[in-house]
């Protein structure tokens, strides 16, 4: 690393030319500054993360990944623009971070123990058993998982995949299990998947229930359609990007109980320990005697974590996280020469491992005291956010940093979960909703154009989050006031480029690409059969009922029943004028009876096929009054993955 002043390396602009913003990708003045002084407050000299993160490299992919149909999964020299310094236009902490989690091949841990690394956002583990690979964490999509495995094949020698392990219920971690292994091969016995206690229930209820809203959301967190470069994309904090592929699923053929229990998986000892409600509702760590190494999963990588991801989910309890650590710690610490996780690169040396696991357990600990100690002195969860500050080791220790969570984000979800949404401001309790809110203060602003005014007048102060606010509220209020936007996207824009978090920047960043270039409307359906096959029938109902809207009921109150004869199962629905609730079980005379494939139901859901097209076939049955179907699919909503976020 070279001193700070030289962090900089692209130009930035001061003038604003007349009434427009600055050109899209420039840092302000302000923006420079900021992250050179950033510079100046870390270590940044210090390369022992580097050492460690190139330690043991055997072979690199050297073209990139395509999926089955020729499209792009991973372009494997996409981050090469991360060599040298930061330019102005990114966070040096951050850049450094990126630097370090764009490093990819296949690295060797300890003899017979392998990590793939830089091939999408997490990591894949492979470990050597009596008579083949042990793959853990097969990554988001099939194409790199296949491509990391097919690395290690030829690097170390060709090995039958015997045993797959799911860390945890997040996509990233079981989404590309179909490049390692198949359907075919589990009914066979020949592989073995295990996962956490809990894993397909959580799996569910992320993927499916609010599966919609989550993967638009998850859009802005991983900066989906930002290009990647010095003023784009430059990492998540958490890995590089994630891969661009179909999620898939295979159902796990044994999960693990809530106790600690050592199994043996193809010759090689496993000490688990359930960590469920910590990083994820559903998860486990392990320790590898054979080769003195702790597998800390996600609940302890290179990171601070979010304890309330933005794309949504269960707020992680902050307590028990650090209490799981401090279990890790005094069960493990005094045994581990090697600490690796599912994201990031390894820790080698037995004071070093107990320093990080220390540090990770009291980082969590620290958001946690600090924010219920500052409630309880009756500060609101804004200011919270605002006093917390960091602990005295992260300082030092980037680890704990905030590239992927961050304090003031993460105060804000340890006050929810205690206190609830309300941040005990009373105007607060039931304000107007956004557009209407925007319009009266617009009027009181004085009108649109003293709005902007006001806006930029903050934005050339530097005061980014002040026109931010400003110029959200003109867009609320005027939709189609198109300076308002583009100023506003230059204020995200700014935002962005000093941010430290990952997901910070790429949230300002989408945001200000949806502004400069709205997305398509519409989008495909995103959840495949594969997935959707995999899912209880009773829970697939669930999210259907989950979509049934009143206002689209146009006919009678019926009984129906699904009568699923692959699978021997039944559901009734219970249709109402205002609510669709599905219970396990036939029910005696339904207005209609749909005798059908729970197989062909997936494809019907996933709109590869019609039901009229199933019942002209003759592959599914209807028995009674037919239209009630129609009723209620006909008040389902159709999903739209790429509702508005920025604008109205």
């Amino acid at each position: 690393m070279k001193s700070a002043t030289l962090l900089f390396a692209l130009p930035f602009a001061t003038m604003m030319i007349g009434n427009a913003p600055p050109e899209p990708g420039t840092a302000t003045e302000q923006t420079a500054d900021r992250n050179k002084s950033v510079a100046g407050e870390l270590p940044l000299d210090d390369q022992q993360d580097f050492i460690d993160a190139r330690r043991g490299l055997l072979a690199q992919l050297d073209g990139d990944i395509l999926n089955e149909d020729g499209s792009l999964a991973w372009k494997v020299d996409e981050f090469d623009f991360l060599a040298g310094d930061a330019p102005a236009t990114a966070n040096p902490s951050l850049w450094r971070q990126s630097q370090l989690a764009a490093i990819h091949g296949l690295f060797e841990v300890a003899p017979g123990l392998y990590q793939v690394r830089g091939y999408d956002l997490s990591v894949m583990t492979l470990i050597a058993g009596d008579t083949g690979w042990i793959v853990i964490d097969p990554l988001l999509s099939a194409a790199p998982a296949r491509a990391s495995l097919d690395l290690a094949n030829r690097t170390l020698g060709e090995r039958p995949v015997v045993a797959v392990l799911f860390t945890h219920s997040h996509g990233d971690h079981f989404g590309g299990v179909s490049g390692v292994t198949s359907a075919e091969e589990l009914r066979s016995g020949e592989v073995e998947i295990y996962a956490p206690f809990g894993f397909m229930k959580e799996t569910v209820g992320e993927s499916v229930l609010a599966g919609n809203a989550m993967s638009r959301r998850a859009q802005y967190q991983f900066a989906a359609r930002v290009p990647s470069g010095a003023a784009g994309g430059i990492g998540v904090g958490l890995g590089p990007k994630l891969s661009t592929g179909a999620i898939g699923l295979l159902p796990p053929t044994r999960e693990l109980s809530q106790e600690a229990q050592s199994i043996d998986i193809d010759g090689i000892t496993f000490d688990f320990i359930d960590a469920g409600q910590t990083e994820a509702p559903a998860e486990f760590v392990f320790y590898l005697p054979k080769f003195r190494a702790f597998h800390g999963a996600e609940v302890v990588t290179r990171t601070q974590h979010n304890v309330l991801t933005p794309r949504g989910a269960i707020v992680r309890d902050t307590l028990e996280w650090s209490r799981k650590i401090d279990e890790f710690l005094t069960e493990f610490g005094d045994k581990s020469n090697i600490m690796l996780a599912s994201h990031h690169w390894p820790t080698w040396g037995k004071d070093a491992v107990r320093q990080k696991l220390r540090n990770q357990r009291d980082n969590y600990r620290f958001i946690h005291d600090q924010t219920l100690r500052m409630a309880n002195q009756g500060l609101t969860m804004d200011e919270i956010a605002e006093e917390i500050g960091e602990p005295d080791f992260a300082a030092s220790d980037f680890g704990v940093r905030g590239y992927y969570g961050t304090y003031e984000h993460n105060a804000k979800a340890v006050y929810q979960r205690y206190f609830g949404w309300w941040n005990a401001v009373p105007a607060d309790y039931d304000a107007l909703p956004k557009v209407e809110e925007a319009t009266k203060w617009v009027g009181a602003l004085g009108g649109g154009e003293a709005t902007l005014a006001q806006g930029r007048d903050a934005f050339d102060k530097g005061e980014y989050r002040w026109a931010a606010r400003l110029l959200q509220t003109l867009v609320f209020a005027e939709p189609a006031n198109d300076p308002a936007k583009q100023w506003l996207a230059a204020t995200y824009e700014q935002l962005g480029f000093q941010s430290e978090g990952g997901t910070w920047r790429n949230i300002y960043l989408a945001a200000a690409e949806d502004l400069r270039n709205p997305p398509a409307e519409g989008g495909v359906n995103s959840v495949s059969a594969q997935v959707l096959a995999a899912i209880p029938t009773i829970d697939l109902f669930d999210a259907l009922a989950a979509r049934y809207n009143p206002a689209k009921m146009q006919g009678a109150e019926a009984m129906i029943v699904f009568e699923f004869a692959d699978t021997g199962e039944a559901v009734t629905v219970d249709m109402r004028r205002s609510v669709m609730f599905p219970r396990n079980g036939p029910s005696a005379n339904p207005a209609v009876k749909l005798t059908i494939n729970r197989s062909d139901m997936n494809r019907l859901l996933a709109q590869e096929v019609t039901l009229p097209g199933l019942i002209g076939a003759g592959t599914a049955q209807a028995d009674g009054n037919i239209g009630a179907l129609g009723v209620m699919f006909g008040a389902l909503d159709t999903l739209t993955p790429s509702f508005e976020i920025v604008e109205p």
